[in-house]
């Protein structure tokens, strides 16, 4: 019996390497395959999406809205432009809550009885605004674990308490929530005030 099956594949410095081994464990071959025609794909598939995002950032620098929108943390030009392009006027929205709900990042409720209890988010609605404020929210906590968050914070206290994608989908509402009243009032994004203490 000299059979020989691949066992691995490896990409290194531009060439794919296979293995092979033969039924008693012995190295059959080690063969090199350049992977120049993928290479050069992933090349120009990359210098388009420079030069997309090039156009985005110089498009959302334009408006007044996504300007307003991208002083906010977390929301970046790709971001901003996704709110103004896919998510109707604000003033359809009665409050912060609706637009988060319509984003999908309010907890579902069972509540009867007076009882009031929370479930897990419902992840109905706009699928791609939702996932880049998660997105952005991630790349908050981040910078929050380098920089230092002050304990007392509603960050600090949170990350203390919870798993970080969690933080990250309460920091996505709470940020929609901000989307809509900083839109529905035309104001920019402020920074919340600590508690004194």
């Amino acid at each position: 019996m000299n059979e020989v099956s691949i066992v691995g594949v490896d990409l290194a410095k531009r060439v794919f390497q296979l293995h092979g081994a033969r039924a008693d464990g012995t190295v059959a071959f080690r063969k090199k395959v350049t992977a120049r025609l993928y290479l050069d794909q992933i090349e120009v598939l990359s210098e388009k999406i420079d030069a997309l995002e090039k156009v985005l950032k110089l498009e959302a620098t334009r408006s007044q809205s996504t300007v307003r929108l991208m002083t906010m943390p977390g929301i970046g030009p790709v971001t901003a432009m996704a709110i103004v392009a896919f998510a109707p006027t604000m003033s359809t929205f009665k409050r912060g809550r609706d637009f988060a709900a319509w984003l999908g990042l309010v907890p579902r409720q069972h509540s009867s009885g007076g009882k009031q209890v929370l479930g897990r988010t419902s992840k109905m609605g706009q699928r791609d605004i939702r996932r880049l404020l998660i997105i952005g929210a991630m790349t908050v906590i981040r910078w929050a674990g380098r920089k230092g968050v002050p304990e007392s914070s509603w960050l600090g206290r949170m990350l203390s308490r919870k798993p970080r994608m969690l933080v990250a989908i309460a920091l996505a509402n709470k940020m929609a929530r901000s989307i809509w009243a900083m839109m529905t009032k035309n104001e920019d994004y402020r920074t919340p005030a600590l508690p004194a203490g």
